[in-house]
């Protein structure tokens, strides 16, 4: 099972990393090592001081695919989820200026906390959710869907040109405006179409 992440696939996210607005999907990928369910505690990583919260709408494969059209992408997933791409800032800023992966700052344990999956038809036009994510109360990252710059069916069509996609294999679909650090005994709670799907501390 591969976890594969899309970088930059919201343009006020990538400004406030003074980043470039990118026109091919940029992916990068976490091992399933990272991943964190049923709201278990997510635990500060000892090797880092800057710890960032990325929520994003992520989407599971249901069949085996290569090379797919984007026209046919849509039978590729009928599930989706909410999930934080925990991210050390500092470690990544560091490989930035090398030039080297990021996947030390990206893809260590824990760092993809994943709720329940949910029937795609629950949610009507999933091309517009709304989703959000709360800090001890307060709402600091608030998307939708519409807003991504590649659909969940042009990451399918990109991707599954490099690599087979498997039955399984998880794609967190990119990150809105609002990130930021995240701190010992916080709580993030996350949110789409406004149910609660996230629900866990940072110890």
């Amino acid at each position: 099972m591969k976890i594969i992440c899309i970088g930059r696939n919201y343009v006020a996210h990538a400004r406030e990393l003074n980043n470039e607005v990118p026109d091919k999907p940029v992916f990068f990928m976490k091992p399933d090592s990272a991943l964190v369910t049923a709201n278990r505690p997510f635990f500060y990583p000892e090797f880092s001081n800057d710890v960032h919260h990325e929520l994003e709408v992520v989407i599971r494969i249901n069949r085996l695919g290569r090379s797919i059209e984007e026209r046919y992408a849509d039978r590729y997933y009928s599930e989706l989820a909410l999930g934080v791409d925990f991210t050390a800032r500092d470690l990544q800023a560091e490989q930035k200026k090398t030039g080297l992966p990021w996947e030390i700052a990206k893809g260590f344990d824990y760092s993809a906390p994943i709720s329940e999956f949910f029937p795609v038809k629950k949610y009507g036009d999933i091309h517009k959710l709304s989703f959000r994510l709360d800090l001890n109360g307060k709402t600091v990252q608030d998307g939708n869907t519409s807003l991504m710059i590649f659909s969940f069916e042009k990451i399918i069509a990109y991707v599954s040109r490099f690599m087979t996609l498997k039955t399984g294999d998880l794609i967190f679909t990119g990150t809105p405006a609002g990130v930021g650090p995240v701190a010992i005994n916080d709580r993030l709670e996350a949110y789409l179409e406004g149910d609660k799907l996230l629900d866990f501390p940072v110890k």
